[in-house]
């Protein structure tokens, strides 16, 4: 590998926070993971029945280490007409023992769930920045005979082609797009594709899953000011009635958004300042945008301590509206 790569330390404790909310996500749209990255398998599941159970803590005998297993899934299968378990491991760091750590964790399941459960399903998702062809067997064999073949299912992030799944609706989909193998020459018109699955994700989602879908993306995504700008106007222009929207729900365009540059310019002083920070909140107040949307930029300039007659004169609109808007 050319890229000189984290030792397996520093970059574990790094992906703490990452697998935590990865975890999140594929307890919340298990069913939308499975039929994204295995539709054969989906067809075989009844979700109506799936359940998390309580988390596990499974002991390596050999290696005399407890380990807990990061989701453990009880779901129906349709062809047994029976309950099955699917264990799912992200991984987001190298470590070369890793099909081993697998068989260890199917074992224990097995051993402590073959009673109940006809079928156990392992799953890894590699959510690595590193481009890599992950073992996913365990074998002993003697000649002319192998002892054990085991090998779990699973899913390497860096090696999905990202323009796949950008017609999706499939909210794993877009929340997981900027951990697809794209290079830099590509970045914009995914950053640009995301953002158009986001629009048609919240016209479906509640809100508190919205929420989980972004907050995902965010802790992958690196801001770029410039270019951010430049793609989020060109979404304004093809979905002026939604502009707002994007500003308010992106955490990583809110930290340039028009609120702050209105409260950088009123800090410091300059008039400048406040000009660029008015321009960037009125940007949704255009006669094409709704109702809806001019109030909301009302307010917000008056809460800012803006006088009735600048909020009028800078979006050119009369003084009496302003206070009608104000006050409805």
């Amino acid at each position: 590998m050319n890229e000189k790569e984290p030792d397996e330390k520093s970059e574990k404790r790094a992906s703490i926070p990452h697998d935590e909310a990865f975890k999140k996500l594929l307890q919340t749209f298990f069913a939308e993971f499975i039929e994204l990255f295995f539709p054969q398998l989906d067809l075989l599941l009844d979700h109506s029945h799936t359940r998390l159970l309580m988390q596990e803590l499974l002991v390596d005998i050999v290696g005399e280490e407890a380990r807990s297993l990061d989701l453990l899934l009880e779901t129906r299968y349709k062809a047994l007409d029976a309950f099955i378990l699917v264990h799912m491991e992200p991984q987001s760091y190298r470590q070369d023992d890793f099909n081993q750590r697998m068989f260890i964790y199917f074992s224990r399941l097995f051993e402590r769930h073959r009673k109940e459960h006809k079928l156990i399903i392992p799953i890894a998702i590699f959510t690595s920045d590193h481009i890599t062809d992950e073992l996913d067997t365990f074998t002993m064999m003697i000649p002319e005979h192998d002892i054990l073949r085991f090998q779990f299912l699973k899913v390497e992030l860096k090696r999905q082609d990202w323009r796949r799944f950008i017609t999706s609706d499939n909210p794993v989909a877009a929340a997981l797009l900027v951990k697809m193998g794209y290079n830099d020459k590509d970045k914009r018109e995914m950053r640009s594709a995301y953002l158009r699955m986001i629009l048609r994700l919240r016209k479906k989602l509640d809100e508190a899953r919205f929420a989980l879908i972004m907050s995902v993306a965010d802790l992958y995504f690196e801001p770029n000011k410039e270019e951010d700008e430049v793609i989020l106007r060109e979404i304004w222009k093809q979905y002026p009635e939604e502009g707002g929207t994007i500003m308010e729900l992106m955490p990583a365009w809110k930290r340039w958004g028009y609120e702050e540059g209105i409260e950088e310019g009123i800090e410091k002083g300059i008039e400048k300042g406040i000009e660029k920070g008015i321009e960037k909140g009125i940007e949704q107040g255009k006669a094409e945008g709704k109702a809806e949307e001019r109030k909301m930029i009302v307010r917000k300039l008056l809460n800012k301590g803006f006088p009735p007659e600048q909020v009028s004169e800078t979006l050119e609109i009369s003084l009496q509206e302003v206070r009608e808007l104000a006050e409805h």
